[in-house]
């Protein structure tokens, strides 16, 4: 019973140890524009005679009845709407509502929310972070090339692009119904399992604008506190049930 209870304060700490480094990495993107932040998910572990793995047929009449601890599951992903922030550049334009920006590195397609844009030496409108290496797609998924020289840029809400109130292109955006099944992969960048998936959409932009990470630095805290104090219980539970079995082991198992 005692190394029962040994795994199972193990397993606490682990899940506390995984709630923790999510959150770590939430709080440190708190200045990331467009940042969906991730959410730990938690399920109960079936006790061994529960479980599809039991081919033996294995049961025990007080262990059938105890929890069979913790584990995670795949992260999940809140895409919630974050706060959208005036910023005044004329090339930053922030989602409200549905979508994603397509990006392109000329070889793989990814999906964003950061609406902080920049041109390059060749006029190409691209992502100001990744050293501009991510050129943003038009509605036609190809990338968009401004004249620096043709004039006052101007961004509208349906994301067409216009110097001297002449339209240049159209910022794409696509979405899809399984949200859940885009993956993150770095630079705040999503990578879609299939990108026929990823479907056109007409949404709102916001010109000159950025949208904030949608994480709630408070809650987090609150959370990080939480998952501290657990962490903390399950690794005193540990070292109680580890002196409880050294005190059966040198004591009541001593012949006398």
């Amino acid at each position: 019973m005692s190394s029962y209870g040994l795994w199972l304060s193990a397993a606490g700490m682990k899940v506390n140890q995984h709630r923790q480094t999510i959150l770590a990495n939430n709080m440190a993107n708190m200045n990331t524009s467009g940042f969906k932040h991730d959410l730990a998910v938690v399920t109960q572990r079936r006790v061994e005679s529960e479980s599809s793995s039991n081919q033996m047929g294995l049961a025990h009449p007080v262990l059938n009845d105890l929890a069979g601890g913790v584990n995670v599951k795949p992260t999940h992903q809140n895409f919630g709407q974050g706060g959208i922030e005036a910023t005044g550049r004329p090339l930053d334009v922030a989602i409200e509502g549905d979508g994603f920006f397509s990006v392109s590195d000329g070889e793989m397609t990814r999906y964003t929310r950061n609406g902080e844009f920049t041109l390059n030496t060749q006029g190409e409108l691209v992502l100001s972070a990744g050293n501009g290496r991510w050129r943003v797609l038009d509605r036609d998924n190809a990338p968009i090339q401004i004249d620096r020289a043709a004039g006052e840029i101007k961004l509208s809400p349906d994301g067409t692009i216009r110097q001297n109130l002449n339209p240049v292109a159209v910022i794409g955006l696509v979405s899809t119904d399984d949200l859940q099944s885009l993956r993150k992969v770095g630079e705040n960048l999503f990578q879609a399992a299939d990108d026929k998936l990823m479907a056109p959409i007409k949404g709102r932009m916001v010109p000159e604008a950025r949208e904030a990470s949608n994480f709630d630095m408070m809650l987090g805290l609150s959370s990080m506190i939480e998952g501290t104090r657990a962490y903390q219980l399950n690794a005193t539970m540990l070292q109680l049930q580890d002196q409880s079995i050294g005190r059966a082991i040198n004591t009541v198992g001593r012949v006398t």
